[in-house]
C-alpha cells in the first residue's frame, strides 16, 4: 500500500516538475495521502463480527 501511495506521489510530482516552493509541494503530496485514505476507507468492508456470533448461535440452535 506504501509503494503504491509512493509510485502516486512519484508520477504526480514528475508531472508538475518545478514547485514554487515546499509548501506547494507539501499541499500536493497531503492531498494524495487524504485521497488514498478516503478511498481506501470506502474500499474495504471488514468482518462485522456480529454477524458471525449470530451465524454461530444459529448453527448451534439447528445442532441442538
Amino acid at each position: 500500500m506504501l509503494e503504491r501511495l509512493n509510485e502516486e506521489i512519484r508520477r504526480r510530482t514528475y508531472v508538475v516538475r518545478i514547485f514554487p516552493n515546499a509548501a506547494s509541494c507539501c499541499r500536493l503530496v497531503r492531498a494524495l495521502a487524504v485521497e488514498t485514505h478516503e478511498n481506501w476507507l470506502e474500499a474495504h468492508r471488514y468482518l462485522n463480527m456480529e454477524d458471525l456470533k449470530e451465524h454461530k448461535k444459529d448453527q448451534l440452535r439447528e445442532a441442538a
